[in-house]
C-alpha cells in the first residue's frame, strides 16, 4: 500500500488514480447517512477493496474493507466495476481526507487510489433532498438540490460518475435521448435537475456541484412492469425504489383472475358516484318544500279578494256592504239566499268566525 519516499515527495502518490472515479470534496449531515461510490476499472474485479483515511497516501489509516461491517461500510459490485462507501451517524469528528483504493500488493506496482475529502456538518454547504431516485422508462424524474447564501453564486452542475459529463444552470442538453434542464430557484437557496425522456442506460450514479462541493446522487430507471429482488442488482437497486415497486406488487396481487378486484373497483367508483347525487337530490326536496311552505304562508296571509258563496257550515260576517244596481240584462255576481233584487253587492271587508 505505501509508496517510496521519493516517489510520495515528486509525484505525491498518484500513480494509478487515473483508474479510480469519485468526489472531490463530499459535504454531509451530521447523524445523517451518506454513500458515496468509488468507480474502478474491469481488471480489478478481483482485487480487495478499502477506505482509508489520511491526507498522506503513505500514512493513511485504513478504515474499512470490502464487505466487513463497521462504522464505515463497504460493499462490492464487482458486476458493476463499482464499490460504495456508507458512513451512518456521521460527526464533525469524521471530517477529513480519505482514499478509495484497490490492493494491487507490489512495489513495483503500488495500489491504485482516488483521494476526496469529506466535510461533516450540522447544517452543510450543499445538500440534496433525497439521495436515491427511482424513474421509469420513458418518464421524468427531478432533483433539488440545496446549498447556503455563501453559494449562491457559484457554478451549479449536475454530472454523471461515468463520463463525468456536467450540465450547467441555465443550459438545455441532451443525452440518449434524455432532456436535462436545471432550474436556479435564487429565493429558495436550491436549484432543480429535471430529467425527461428516460432511457435504461440513464441508470447510475450523478452529483450535485455547487462551487467545488459535491453530493452523490443514486438513479434508476426501470421498466414500468420490472419485477425487482434483492439479488438482481446485487444491492445497487436503492432502497426507495424497492419499497416502490413492492408497493406496486402488493396493489397487483390484490387482482385475481376471477375479476373480484374489478367488481369491487366499479362498486367503489359507483359508491362516490351516488353519494353526491343523492346529496343534491336531498337539497333540492328541502329547498322545494321550503318554497311551498313560504307559498302557503303568503296565500293565507294575503287571502282571497273575493269569496263566492260558502259551502261550509260557517257564519261570514261582512264589515261594509255596497249594494250596487246591476243594468239590465246583466245578473248578479253574487247570489244569497235573500239578496236586494237586481243589485250588484260588493264586499270590501269580510270576517271568518
Amino acid at each position: 500500500m505505501a509508496c517510496s519516499p521519493f516517489l510520495f515527495g515528486v509525484l505525491l502518490c498518484t500513480a494509478g488514480t487515473l483508474s479510480m472515479k469519485t468526489l472531490d470534496h463530499v459535504t454531509l449531515k451530521e447523524n445523517g447517512s451518506i454513500t458515496i461510490p468509488c468507480l474502478y476499472e474491469n481488471q480489478y474485479k478481483p482485487n480487495l477493496k478499502y477506505w482509508c483515511k489520511g491526507y498522506f497516501w503513505s500514512s493513511c489509516q485504513v478504515k474499512a474493507h470490502a464487505n466487513a461491517t463497521g462504522k464505515w461500510t463497504i460493499t462490492d459490485y464487482p458486476a458493476y466495476n463499482i464499490f460504495t462507501v456508507k458512513l451512518n451517524n456521521p460527526t464533525a469528528s469524521d471530517s477529513g481526507s480519505y482514499w478509495c483504493a484497490v490492493e494491487i500488493g507490489t512495489r513495483a506496482n503500488p495500489d491504485y487510489r482516488k483521494y476526496l475529502y469529506v466535510t461533516v456538518k450540522s447544517a452543510p454547504d450543499v445538500s440534496v433532498v433525497s439521495s436515491s431516485v427511482c424513474g421509469h422508462e420513458g418518464g421524468n424524474i427531478s432533483v433539488q438540490c440545496l446549498y447556503s447564501s455563501g453559494y449562491q453564486n457559484k457554478v451549479k452542475q449536475w454530472c454523471r460518475y461515468k463520463d463525468q459529463r456536467c450540465y450547467t444552470v441555465g443550459r438545455t442538453d441532451t443525452s440518449q435521448n434524455s432532456s436535462v434542464q436545471i432550474r436556479d430557484d435564487d429565493g429558495r437557496r436550491s436549484f432543480t435537475v429535471l430529467m425527461t425522456g428516460l432511457r435504461r442506460t440513464d441508470s447510475g450514479w450523478y452529483f450535485c456541484s455547487v462551487g467545488k462541493l459535491q453530493v452523490p446522487v443514486q438513479l434508476l430507471v426501470q421498466r414500468d412492469n420490472e419485477n425487482k429482488t434483492e439479488s438482481d442488482d446485487a444491492g445497487l437497486f436503492p432502497s426507495i425504489c424497492r419499497n416502490q415497486t413492492a408497493g406496486k406488487n402488493m396493489e397487483d396481487s390484490n387482482f385475481s383472475p376471477d375479476g373480484s378486484s374489478d367488481q369491487m373497483h366499479w362498486t367503489f367508483l359507483l359508491l362516490i358516484t351516488a353519494v353526491p347525487l343523492l346529496l343534491l337530490l336531498m337539497l333540492v326536496l328541502v329547498i322545494w318544500r321550503l318554497v311551498q311552505k313560504h307559498k302557503g304562508a303568503l296565500i293565507r296571509k294575503r287571502g282571497p279578494d273575493v269569496y263566492s258563496v260558502a259551502k261550509s257550515p260557517m257564519t261570514v260576517a261582512y264589515d261594509t256592504v255596497v249594494f250596487k244596481k246591476a243594468e239590465d240584462g246583466e245578473q248578479n255576481q253574487v247570489s244569497i239566499s235573500h239578496p236586494p233584487e237586481r243589485y250588484e253587492v260588493t264586499y270590501s271587508t269580510l270576517t271568518l268566525q
